[in-house]
């Protein structure tokens, strides 16, 4: 595992971190928390550092199965990202699981309210990252949230401010760096082969004020691991059922096609491990952070990171 700082002004994370969205019980199909602890435990003993998750992963259950691997290994040296500003404490009505809806809450009292919370679930003094998650711009434009995230660091309730840019807004929401790079250590980018947005406006900006870059979605929810076919469905409360419907996923296939040719130039390795290091290739980008619900599925992740960028020359152009 090699590792790298994230920004000039936040911590040393392994360059392939762990994606604790999947493993929350919600969203992803099936899961199995024995198989889940299972593949937190693998993720350290490859030598990852960074687990990301947030508080409405599960509501509340992914950051449980952290905790519950750091009663079991001690925190140690890694670092825990999380998130807050879906707001599911203060659902409407319920459904018969007994969850609501969940809505998009910036105030600044929230937002220090969802990480106190945070904290307790997570048996934690003090949250490595806070990242606002994935909020509306016009939420963003207000002083909130940023205000919010300033007041955490001053009580010492987080050591460094992040913010999950909502996706496939990455050029629109761009100038809120301009705005806030002072407080911002960390900003976490929808990043792959196949989308690639975030190289016109963002990228530039974190690279001039030296914020550091979390990749997610680096492998377009499983499309990019060549596990899918114009006749996958998802059933279920799967979020891919919408964001991998089948117009979506029939032009994705179209594109990563032309990606072919990348691929072949790397026999030896697994189109997972490709498409990773395709995103810590681009030098704003310090790491990636693909989810995994199986130890099997780690340790493919894993090894990109010892195999490590690819050459820039061999990148083709974004599709069109």
């Amino acid at each position: 595992m090699q590792y790298t700082r994230l920004g000039e002004r936040g911590p040393q994370v392994s360059t392939i971190g762990f994606g604790a969205w999947a493993i929350g019980g919600r969203n992803w199909g099936p899961t199995d928390d024995e198989i889940s602890m299972a593949a937190l435990r693998a993720a350290l003993d490859q030598g990852v550092t960074l687990i990301d998750t947030a508080d409405v992963y599960g509501f509340g259950h992914s950051e449980e199965l952290v905790r519950q691997l750091y009663d079991e290994r001690g925190k140690g040296n890694t670092v825990l990202a999380t998130k807050a500003g879906n707001d599911f404490y203060n659902a409407g009505d319920k459904d018969d699981q007994g969850y609501g809806a969940i809505r998009s809450n910036v105030d600044k009292d929230y937002i220090i309210f969802a990480a106190e919370q945070s904290l307790k679930r997570l048996k934690l003094d003090c949250l490595d990252i806070l990242q606002l998650h994935s909020q509306p711009t016009d939420m963003l434009d207000r002083d909130d949230a940023w205000e919010a995230l300033a007041t955490l660091k001053q009580q010492g309730k987080i050591r460094h401010a992040g913010w999950s840019i909502t996706s496939f807004k990455e050029t629109e929401q761009a100038y809120l760096l301009d705005r806030h790079h002072e407080l911002l250590d960390v900003i976490q980018v929808r990043y792959n082969l196949l989308e690639r947005e975030a190289e016109r406006e963002l990228f530039p900006k974190a690279l001039k004020y030296g914020i550091g870059v979390i990749v997610r979605i680096p492998l377009l929810f499983g499309l990019l691991t060549g596990k899918f076919t114009r006749e996958s469905t998802f059933t279920g409360d799967d979020h891919r059922k919408m964001n991998l419907s089948p117009e979506k996923l029939d032009t994705y296939l179209a594109q990563l096609e032309a990606m072919k040719p990348l691929f072949d130039r790397h026999p030896d390795q697994s189109m997972t491990q490709v498409a990773l290091r395709f995103c810590i290739t681009h030098p704003a980008c310090h790491t990636a952070i693909p989810g995994a619900k199986t130890p099997q599925q780690v340790a493919d992740n894993c090894a990109a990171s010892d195999l490590g960028p690819l050459d820039p020359s061999e990148i083709p152009p974004p599709p069109a």
